[in-house]
């Protein structure tokens, strides 16, 4: 694989070296000339432009998810972000008072503040220790699991430290007790090797921005076929129903997919942008992609450790992970942070720690040059 080439694709390298890529990933050359080629055709001709055909755009984004995650195209709906989907979720699913919903501790907002309208349907919200490995997690999470559990909604990555959670461990779990599965899938899709039939997921939602170097604002819900109709929609738009194209007479039934919770007109613009985004990851294989974010980042983790930083990665070693934490005693994280801005490196802070975490497009060599700058 020519690594250069791809790293040429990413005009952000001429400025920075970013590592924040488990929160954003700036835009690559291939999605600008798409967006690009899409708008030029959209000036000349409107809504006419055989470029911008959405029901072809959607099904070849599916078509690509449906690759990577090993499910139907009809599993899959484009949404905007990952909170969306978990309030469709959560509003979706019928509770009774007594049921018990469980959290992971410290969990980006998106899979927290859509549950909480559950506490006023007299629902009880619990959570589960982070823990230090995917092993103790999984343990933990177990010995709280109690007979009105009704759903384990997690994270495949925690944000805050780059663990992977054990997916297929708790997805079996959950399947073997009937509860339902929830995923927030925003730092796992892309990064982790996710296969939502092997791992028994019910339900995913994922954001595009970050490992699938997509656009801000856009998104994917994955609901199994089997537990479509568990979930009743609220909001029901034009794009919510069988043979949506025709706007009269009004319909009753709703589309036999999760395309349903589109609800409406999307951003088409967006959808060229992840298109791109997704062919041109595709074109490397997803799997040699995700083998290089983790070779890149132990090259980080390793070259960390030999500076004396504690990388919080050395306690689950055997799982690989494209989000590097670390920290240092007797060192403050705001000016570790402050040290690699000034330098040109993009990171993230979280737990009063620092966050790294490289993707495909970056070289060996950015990586020597963001450690160089901690050698101090």
């Amino acid at each position: 694989m020519n690594w250069t080439s791809i790293h040429d694709q990413f005009e952000i390298n001429r400025e920075k070296i970013w590592l924040n890529n488990c929160g954003t990933v700036p835009a690559g050359n291939h999605a600008v000339k798409a967006v690009t080629d899409f708008m030029e055709g959209y000036a000349e001709l409107g809504t006419l432009n055989p470029s911008g055909n959405p029901n072809r755009i959607r099904a070849d984004i599916k078509t690509l998810l449906a690759g990577l995650l090993n499910c139907h195209i009809d599993e899959l709906g484009l949404i905007h972000h990952t909170a969306e989907g978990m309030n469709f979720i959560s509003h979706g699913l019928p509770f009774s008072p007594g049921d018990e919903v469980i959290l992971l501790e410290n969990e980006y907002p998106s899979n927290v503040y859509p549950w909480r309208h559950l506490r006023e349907k007299g629902v009880t919200l619990s959570t589960t220790p982070m823990e230090t490995t995917p092993e103790d997690f999984l343990e933990s999470l177990k010995k709280r699991i109690t007979q009105r559990t009704r759903v384990i909604a997690i994270s495949a990555v925690h944000w805050c430290t780059g663990m992977p959670l054990p997916v297929h461990d708790v997805g079996r779990l959950c399947r073997e007790r009937g509860i339902y599965f929830v995923l927030d899938g925003a730092q796992g899709v892309g990064m982790q090797p996710i296969d939502v039939k092997r791992d028994c997921i019910d339900f995913m939602a994922f954001s595009a921005w970050k490992w699938l170097t997509g656009p801000i604002g856009l998104g994917g819900l994955y609901i199994a076929r089997e537990r479509l109709d568990s979930i009743k929609p609220i909001f029901v738009g034009t794009d919510s129903v069988v043979d949506d194209e025709a706007y009269l007479p009004y319909k009753d039934d709703l589309k036999p997919s999760v395309d349903r919770f589109t609800i409406s007109t999307p951003n088409i613009c967006d959808w060229v942008y992840f298109l791109a985004s997704l062919r041109f990851l595709d074109e490397i294989g997803f799997d040699a992609v995700r083998e290089r974010i983790f070779d890149l980042s132990r090259r980080l983790s390793d070259g960390l450790t030999g500076l004396g930083y504690r990388v919080l990665a050395s306690d689950f070693p055997r799982h690989p992970t494209g989000i590097v934490v670390f920290e240092k005693d007797g060192i403050s994280t705001d000016a570790i942070f402050q040290r690699l801005k000034e330098n040109g490196v993009v990171a993230a802070r979280r737990l009063d720690r620092v966050r790294l975490s490289p993707h495909v497009y970056l070289l060996p060599e950015q990586i020597d040059e963001a450690l160089s700058v901690l050698e101090a």
